[in-house]
């Protein structure tokens, strides 16, 4: 238990890293003088998905880790 807990500390400090550059910055605004790339917003926004896709990766990771615990902790003992 103390080394499922201790995996999961590591991991969940390697992460914050990758969760916290995975959000978008702010809206850069209209060019100055006119000029191009202007414009309307692309449908569905900016949206960001790193996010997700790393929390529902991690999320499927741990509850593998804890079924495969539970089965080797059964065969074992």
């Amino acid at each position: 238990m103390k080394k499922m807990l201790k995996t999961l500390i590591i991991t969940t400090v390697l992460m914050l890293p990758v969760i916290g550059f995975s959000q978008n910055s702010r809206d850069p605004g209209d060019p100055p003088n006119g000029g191009p790339g202007g414009g309307a917003q692309p449908v569905g926004g900016n949206a960001p998905i790193g996010a997700g896709v790393v929390i529902l990766s991690t999320l499927a990771l741990s509850y593998e880790s804890k079924k495969a615990c539970k089965i080797l902790k059964k065969e074992y003992y």
